[in-house]
C-alpha cells in the first residue's frame, strides 16, 4: 500500500458517517437508498460519502439494472490493519516495560515499608 493509498484510506475512515456505512456493508451489499436510511442527509450527500469510500478502495459499486449496489472491499481494511499492527506491537512493548517498572517500584515501596 502506497503512502497516498494509506492517506486516502485514513481520510475516508476519519468520518463517522463513512465508518457507519462500512459497518452496514459488513453485513452485506446495499443500495444507496438503503445506506441513506439511517442518516438525516440527502441521497446526493450519501453518494459523496460513497465516492470517497470508493476512491479509497474500501467499497465497490456495481450495476444491476437500475440498482447500484455497494459492497465492502475488505482487502484495503486488511492492509490498514497490518499497518496499525506494527504500532500496536510498539505500544504493547512500551506498556510491558512500564508495567515491569511499576512492579519494581511497588516492590521497593513494600521493602522500604518493612524497614520501618
Amino acid at each position: 500500500m502506497s503512502a497516498d493509498d494509506l492517506s486516502a484510506t485514513f481520510a475516508a475512515l476519519a468520518d463517522p458517517t463513512r465508518r457507519a456505512i462500512l459497518a452496514r456493508l459488513a453485513a452485506g451489499e446495499a443500495s444507496v437508498t438503503e445506506l441513506a436510511e439511517p442518516f438525516a442527509m440527502s441521497l446526493p450527500a450519501i453518494s459523496k460519502h460513497l465516492k470517497v469510500l470508493e476512491r479509497a478502495g474500501l467499497i465497490v459499486r456495481s450495476r444491476a439494472a437500475q440498482r447500484r449496489p455497494c459492497r465492502l472491499e475488505a482487502a484495503r481494511l486488511k492492509e490498514v490493519a497490518a499497518w496499525v499492527e506494527r504500532y500496536r506491537r510498539f505500544w504493547d512493548d512500551s506498556l510491558d516495560r512500564l508495567e515491569a517498572y511499576l512492579n519494581e517500584l511497588q516492590g521497593k515501596d513494600a521493602e522500604h515499608g518493612r524497614d520501618h
